[in-house]
């Protein structure tokens, strides 16, 4: 099932007059409502915000650099008509130094991952990674937890390239996170 449209050139004001539990975005000037995940997409929501939250987004660093703040489905504004709400999105603090009372984060991310639902797969791979794209998103990562995979995606002249493609059976460091290495099989839930 695609997204649910609504047409016209909608902002993030046509957002704000939806239901607060309403998941929502505006692609397009369109408002484009999405159901529910289901439990495996959280569960491999929190599995990379554990990875990366630790040795990245913590106040001190342990465990690896520090350096960023990673939010899960914060409304990031692209353009006044493209409004999206990544399942987890990163910046490097000197790009944003305080996100806390921002609502939509006007600052483009320097890395957005979406895990994938059979209900939003083409609306993620598609629409919004080119939305990404014309936004100047360095990094991107989609993760599909049916096939678990992970694809990593940098942006080189305008165009994603494929900077990983990884199975539940790698170990290996991937940007724009790569001091580290992650163990693709702990983000996807037991079989």
């Amino acid at each position: 099932m695609e997204p649910a449209r609504r047409r016209g050139a909608a902002t993030y004001d046509d957002l704000l007059a939806l239901p607060e539990d309403a998941r929502a975005e505006v692609v397009r000037g369109e408002v484009l409502m999405s159901p529910a995940p289901l439990p495996r997409h959280s569960k491999v929501q929190r599995a990379i915000a554990r990875f990366i939250g630790g040795p990245f987004d913590d106040d001190d660093g342990r465990g690896g650099p520090g350096g960023w703040w990673i939010l899960l489905e914060v409304d990031v504004r692209l353009s006044e008509h493209d409004i999206v709400r990544p399942d987890l999105a990163g910046w490097r603090r000197q790009r944003l130094p305080k996100p806390w009372d921002q609502r939509p984060i006007d600052v483009v991310p320097d890395w957005v991952c979406e895990v994938l639902s059979p209900s939003t797969m083409r609306h993620d791979r598609l629409t919004k990674a080119r939305l990404y794209r014309e936004a100047g998103v360095p990094s991107l990562w989609l993760i599909d937890p049916e096939a678990r995979l992970l694809e990593a995606f940098q942006l080189r002249d305008e165009s994603w390239v494929e900077a990983a493609r990884c199975g539940d059976e790698d170990t290996l460091a991937i940007p724009p996170f790569g001091v580290i290495d992650l163990e693709v099989a702990r983000l996807f839930p037991p079989e």
